[in-house]
């Protein structure tokens, strides 16, 4: 009954199956070894930020570059504040405002962008206090440079001079005439009356939609594979039910049905005289 598993049909049939079911199981185990690496960095950047505040500062030069173990974490630097820049449309408490930001010369004509406070309302660099003159040390906490489409940082272009979307080196070495550390850093105390702005988590370490989305591409690929496994049971059993009724002789045959008389056809009943009985002589 099952010799028909044996065909070029079914062949391609068993191959396809063979292949598909652990595809889609070994995309679902990566997806889900993803949200797992997204849930590990999250524990790890909350215990990094739990410790952050306890930990005494350490020199900029012993943090770079900026991992997730490093990131959030106070670093300190020394140097004459030059150029100063605003970042339009960030939030803070719910409220809507921008960064402060100023650009930290330090020794070997690098520069570090500092953010030293968030002010309400529509960015107006008349408002924006000036930085404080002669040499400074700063404390806050490393921060990564910014991508657009991370925390809510947008790529708008076309903004007004003396503005940058992003807080990145790729985005302030056209503005200022020095150039940037690939990383910044958010003073903890606000300078001038600005409020100061927390550390964020750095990219690809929380549990946003992005991470779910993870996990709901693991439950998609076992999904995929229990639905080939489906459909390969479910072909198989058709093929038995027709080799079986085949056997039985219950499949309709091709020209009417078997043991049924044929009907004359046209041409037989136009050259065919009924016989009538001869009168008895």
């Amino acid at each position: 009954m099952y010799r028909f598993l044996l065909t070029p049909r079914w062949w391609g049939i068993n191959v396809f199956v063979l292949l598909a079911i652990p595809f889609c199981i070994f995309m679902g185990s990566w997806q889900l070894g993803r949200f797992e690496d997204r849930v590990h960095d999250h524990r790890t950047a909350q215990a990094a930020a739990s410790t952050a505040e306890t930990e005494p500062a350490r020199p900029l030069a012993a943090m770079l570059p900026v991992t997730t173990q490093t990131s959030g974490k106070q670093t300190t630097a020394k140097g004459r504040y030059g150029k100063q820049l605003l970042v339009p449309d960030r939030e803070l408490d719910g409220r809507s405002g921008y960064y402060v930001l100023t650009l930290l010369r330090v020794d070997g004509g690098k520069a570090l962008p500092v953010v030293r406070g968030w002010l309400p309302g529509t960015a107006d660099a008349a408002k924006a206090p000036a930085p404080p003159a002669g040499e400074v040390t700063v404390t806050g906490a490393l921060q990564a440079s910014e991508s657009p489409g991370s925390n809510g940082v947008s790529a708008a272009g076309g903004l007004p001079a003396g503005q940058t979307a992003a807080i990145s080196a790729a985005s302030l070495v056209n503005l200022v005439p020095y150039t940037p550390y690939d990383a910044w850093i958010t003073l903890d105390k606000a300078d001038a009356g600005m409020k100061a702005v927390p550390p964020a988590a750095p990219d690809n370490t929380g549990l946003d939609l992005k991470a779910f989305q993870n996990l709901g591409y693991t439950g998609e690929w076992f999904v995929f594979a229990g639905f080939v496994l489906f459909m390969w049971f479910r072909l198989l059993r058709r093929e038995v039910e027709f080799v079986r009724d085949a056997e039985l002789g219950l499949l309709p045959e091709a020209e009417g049905t078997p043991g049924t008389p044929e009907e004359p056809s046209d041409s037989e009943d136009a050259g065919s005289t009924p016989s009538t009985p001869s009168a008895a002589s």
